[in-house]
Order: structure tokens, then C-alpha cells, then sequence
């Protein structure tokens, strides 16, 4: 049996699955909050105890950086290294991925259901395909093919100097430097950026809070949602919330192009983490494609990029099951 995760800095998903099921037939599979444990290994150990299968290996897609078989976590205080986990919990091997990385894997093996789509495009069969995931932080991965199949390659493209393209964009930056060492593309374009956005037009004078928002802000323990759900039901009643999702989702458009651009991506981009299943009807709407579609010279290939939702939110989780099954049968 494989074990498989996602290792989040809120919640971690554990699930066991074995080569003749594949994986999309978990065997077992279990919900964590990753800050009830002290460790990483001291969560496999209580999920493992739960299970009478025997477990040979492990395959983890995890938020940061995976170097030389180890990772310190983003948002937990753990340091996982594959080595002594496999040591610590009984398996013969285990197999760290970037978290985006292993959404990658996902890819190839995801059914129409799981996405859905911006632009059809016309895809090149094997041409390289580009991933860009807004969540609480911004994450880029890509595929490339291979005589073996596609194979995922991680990246930290979110934390790239942020380019502002308009005057208010200009403005945008110049604020932001005010408040961050560096401004990259994580801070206006990820759940950090809807916030920053926001800040920025109402500290500026853009865009008016008017008081019935301030409070419901206050009361609220996250405000993106707040501002989320009024940009896209309460459009003209908020023009604050309207314009802060408008340039967001322009944002996003135009880093979505610029990886594209980058790598090649003629198999397709795919937006994946949590915002983009949230704001959909924002997505669908001019700003994004627009945004997208707006590289001068390059118009006419990006217009023929595919673009598609991750709308499986279990997608790091298979991803990461497809590299650990393949590693398994060698």
C-alpha cells in the first residue's frame, strides 16, 4: 500500500492507496488539523495505527520548497525530511513533492468534471502545461514531456517581483513597498493580495468603505470572504469589493499569461488552489482574459492556450498518489 498526503498549514489529508485500485480508490482516507501535532511524523504514526493494511510506502505533496529529499514547512513549524520519516514510521521509502508539484501530477489524470473551462483553445499534444494555484499564498508549477509521460517540475515563480502595468498598478506597488521589503506577485495576487488590494483603494482614496462594510469586516474573522461574496453579489452596492476583485482577477490573468509565455504552454494552463473555484463568475467575466490575452506581439498564442479550473479539491492529494504509484512500480 501507498500512503499519499497534502500537507496543508491548516488541514492535512492522509489516504491509502493501492497499486491494482489506482488513485482515484483510496482505501482509507482521513482529515487532520496539521496544528494539533507537534510533528509531522507523529500524525502518519496515529493514522497508521488506524489501519490494518500494510503500508510500504509514503508520497507527500507539501507547501515549500523540497530540496535534497527535505522541506521546512511554510506555515508549520516542522522540518520533514524523507529519510527519517521513512525511518520514524516504518516504510521503505518516502517521497517529498512541492505541494503545486504534486497538483501537477494531477494533471494528466484528471476527468472534465474536474475542471472547468476558460478558454478551450486548441492544446498542442505534448506541449508543456503551466499551473498557477491563488491561495493563501500564490503557487507555479509546469509540466514537460517526457519519453515517459509528462513529468511535473516545481517552482517558486509566485514570489517574482510583482510589474505593474497600469498608473494605479504603479501606485499599487508603490504603496506596498511601503509595507513589504519586496513586492512580488504573492502579494497582490493570492488571498494575501485580495486584501492588499483592498487596502490599498481604500487607504488611497480609490475606492469609498462605506460604514455598513467596515463593520461587517470587523466582525469577521477573515475578511476576504466578506469581500469576495460582496464584489461578486453586491457589485453595485460595493464598489470597493468590485473593484478589488476586478483587479485581482485581472492580476491573475496576466501572471497566468506571463508563465505561459515562460514555459511554453501550449498543453494548457490550469488555475488551481482555492480562490479560483470560489470567484468563477469573476473569472468568466472580461478582466481575466482580457488580462490574459493582452501580450502584444504574443496575442495570438496565448488565444490558443487552453485555460481551465482545478475544481477537485482533492487534486494535490491525487497527484501526489500518481508520483508515489509510479515510484512504487519502479
Amino acid at each position: 500500500m501507498l500512503l499519499a498526503g497534502d500537507i496543508g498549514g491548516t488541514k492535512t489529508l492522509l489516504a491509502l492507496f493501492s497499486p491494482d485500485g489506482g488513485p482515484f480508490r483510496p482505501v482509507a482516507e482521513r482529515t487532520f488539523r496539521s496544528s494539533d501535532y507537534s510533528s509531522f511524523e507523529t500524525m502518519v504514526a496515529e493514522f497508521l495505527s488506524s489501519v490494518t493494511e500494510p503500508v510500504s510506502h509514503g508520497s507527500f505533496g507539501v507547501a515549500g520548497p523540497v530540496a535534497e529529499g527535505a522541506v521546512n514547512t511554510t506555515n508549520l513549524p516542522w522540518v520533514i525530511e524523507e529519510k527519517s520519516l521513512a525511518g520514524a514510521v516504518g516504510l521503505k521509502a518516502a517521497f517529498l513533492l512541492n505541494d503545486l508539484e504534486a497538483v501537477a501530477y494531477a494533471i494528466p489524470h484528471l476527468e472534465p468534471d474536474d475542471l472547468h473551462v476558460l478558454n478551450e483553445g486548441r492544446p498542442v499534444r505534448g506541449g508543456a502545461m503551466a499551473i498557477i494555484a491563488p491561495g493563501t499564498g500564490l503557487g507555479e508549477a509546469f509540466l514537460v514531456w517526457t519519453d515517459r509521460g509528462y513529468r511535473a517540475c516545481p517552482s517558486e515563480g509566485g514570489h517574482t517581483d510583482f510589474s505593474p502595468a497600469t498608473a494605479r498598478e504603479v501606485s499599487m506597488l508603490q504603496y506596498l513597498q511601503a509595507r513589504y521589503d519586496h513586492v512580488s506577485w504573492e502579494h497582490v495576487c493570492s488571498g494575501i493580495g485580495i486584501t492588499n488590494i483592498y487596502s490599498f483603494l481604500r487607504d488611497t482614496g480609490a475606492a469609498e468603505e462605506p460604514p455598513w462594510l467596515a463593520a461587517e469586516l470587523k466582525r469577521a474573522g477573515d475578511a476576504n470572504p466578506v469581500i469576495i461574496e460582496n464584489g461578486l453579489r453586491n457589485p453595485d452596492k460595493c464598489e470597493i469589493c468590485r473593484l478589488t476583485l476586478e483587479t485581482f482577477v485581472s492580476l491573475l490573468g496576466r501572471e497566468s499569461s506571463n508563465l505561459a509565455l515562460k514555459v511554453l504552454a501550449t498543453g494548457g494552463v490550469y488555475l488551481g488552489g482555492g480562490i479560483p473555484p470560489r470567484i468563477l463568475p469573476a473569472l468568466e467575466g472580461g478582466p481575466f482574459l482580457e488580462a490574459f490575452r493582452g501580450k502584444g506581439r504574443m496575442t495570438h498564442l496565448v488565444n490558443r492556450i487552453p485555460v481551465k479550473v482545478i475544481v477537485n479539491e482533492k487534486a494535490a492529494l491525487l497527484g501526489a498518489a500518481c508520483y508515489g504509484l509510479e515510484r512504487m512500480g519502479g
